[in-house]
């Protein structure tokens, strides 16, 4: 048979092959979001704090032109100066660095790290510092995550930097987390989703340190990258969940830090379990820094249940990852949570990756973070206590927010 003019194979029983259905997905992608995806990428999936740490800052280390990173957590702990420490030594060598901050997330960030790194020349910028703010724009953050270095690797995911994220996920005070280290041509997409942010906090987009160069292919990864901003009605972040949600076949996999989603992706979760497709959603448990996030989600769990959708909570620590798996030839991985907030109101960035080896090793790590979480149990769930149900109903008005 063909697919969109191509000869394609069949896998036994008259199934596409796994090709023919990344093939499949990456039309409908580009198609519908307009936004071509790469080939030739290489992609390394770093789990939790105690791989991300270190390779991000040996990637910082290794600097000889630019360094562009941004962030919407910039808290404290030890990792927060060892950034501050390591972003001020490049500076100080003669790299250009710039760090953009969130106004909202970053703002317990430490002054002496910021003088820190003002002294040693890293230009710091601030995505709208809610002091100078409308109610509407303090409501609109740069939730993104990325880190550009020298033009030809990056990073993005959903880790903070902060004493949080620290450690493997051993215990309540080591989150559970994954980012991504990218090279070859998706590292232009990462480096626009900054470039767009920085464009509004600061006058001079680049300098003459900004070489321009192109990208070799040197890995088999084909990727798209995605931007989501503030808008009003439909936008890009909410086509690419659609998207992927509609095409999974046989399995659809959800980890996510705050689930609290609209009555259409409620109902679009409730709709491919129902036409066979086996939903899996991973969640934080009794470890989570957004309790009316969480009630908000609850809310859905008992409508979920009763169409198939399998929903665990994560034990050990808090669950921060936000990652989808599809079929395990796809993947979408970065910084969008599945909440109002992430698809209607923040500045966010996530890669649709199409690589059945990338997609197997988040499959490997979904497999042992299930190991280590609780199933929710529709009958048990359905008799929850009246106090629980009256939480969940008073984050109601502000569950859009959330």
């Amino acid at each position: 048979m063909t697919l969109d003019g191509i000869p394609v194979a069949l896998a036994p029983g008259g199934a596409l092959d796994a090709d023919a259905r990344k093939q499949r997905l990456r039309r409908r992608l580009e198609r519908l979001i307009g936004v071509a995806a790469t080939e030739g990428n290489e992609l390394i999936p770093l789990r939790n704090g105690s791989a991300i740490f270190p390779a991000m800052l040996k990637a910082i280390g290794s600097a000889r032109h630019t360094i562009d990173m941004m962030t919407f957590v910039y808290w404290r702990g030890q990792i927060a100066h060892d950034f501050a420490a390591a972003l001020a030594d490049r500076a100080r060598a003669g790299v250009r660095v710039r760090l953009l901050l969130d106004g909202f997330g970053a703002k317990r960030i430490e002054r002496g790290l910021l003088d820190l790194m003002d002294e040693a020349g890293v230009q710091v910028a601030w995505f709208r510092k809610p002091v100078w703010l409308s109610p509407f724009k303090q409501n609109h953050r740069c939730h993104r995550k990325a880190l550009i270095v020298d033009e030809d690797t990056a990073f993005t995911g959903g880790v903070g930097i902060a004493e949080e994220w620290c450690g493997d996920a051993r215990n309540p005070g080591e989150w559970r987390d994954t980012h991504v280290q990218v090279r070859g041509p998706a590292v232009d997409g990462i480096a626009a989703a900054f470039a767009q942010n920085w464009a509004e906090c600061h006058d001079e987009l680049f300098d003459d340190r900004d070489r321009f160069t192109g990208h070799e292919q040197i890995g088999g990864s084909i990727v798209q990258v995605v931007r989501g901003s503030a808008s009003i009605g439909w936008q890009d972040m909410q086509t690419l969940i659609r998207v992927m949600l509609t095409s999974a076949e046989e399995r659809f996999r959800l980890a996510t830090a705050y689930f609290a989603p609209d009555d259409y992706f409620v109902d679009l979760l409730c709709r491919t379990a129902r036409r066979g497709v086996k939903v899996e959603i991973l969640l934080p448990g009794p470890y989570t820094d957004q309790r009316a996030c969480q009630l908000a989600g609850q809310q859905h769990y008992t409508k979920l249940l009763r169409a198939g959708v399998d929903i665990r909570q994560y034990q050990p620590t808090m669950m921060h990852a936000k990652i989808i798996t599809v079929d395990s030839v796809a993947a979408l991985i970065g910084s969008t949570n599945f909440n109002r907030r992430s698809m209607d109101h923040d500045e966010e960035v996530m890669l649709a990756v199409l690589d059945e080896e990338f997609t197997a090793s988040l499959d490997r790590d979904y497999d042992a973070d299930l190991e280590r979480s609780v199933a929710i149990d529709l009958a048990r769930w359905r008799r929850r206590a009246a106090f629980q149900r009256l939480k969940e109903a008073a984050v109601t008005p502000v569950r859009r927010f959330l």
